[in-house]
């Protein structure tokens, strides 16, 4: 009976996983960077959401995320033998 057992096997290695749990981890970074910058009265306008961090920095940081995750998700899988 144990003949007719099927191992289970993953869709990605192990490797892929990695690659696409580090292109989350971008992605949030990404998030973080881009949050703050409002003002406390809504009466008074903030320039701070104009910085270079909100406006260049996180959107590429966001971007560069998502290819790393598309990278790990088309990343080739060698068959195990």
């Amino acid at each position: 009976m144990k003949n007719n057992e099927t191992k289970k096997e993953f869709l990605f290695e192990k490797t892929n996983y990695r690659i696409l749990l580090i292109g989350i981890a971008v992605i949030t970074i990404g998030f973080i960077l881009m949050s703050g910058g409002g003002s406390d009265d809504p009466a008074v306008f903030s320039d701070a959401i104009f910085d270079f961090r909100r406006i260049r920095l996180a959107p590429t940081t966001v971007l560069i995320g998502f290819g790393i995750t598309i990278y790990a998700i088309l990343k080739k899988v060698t068959p195990k033998q």
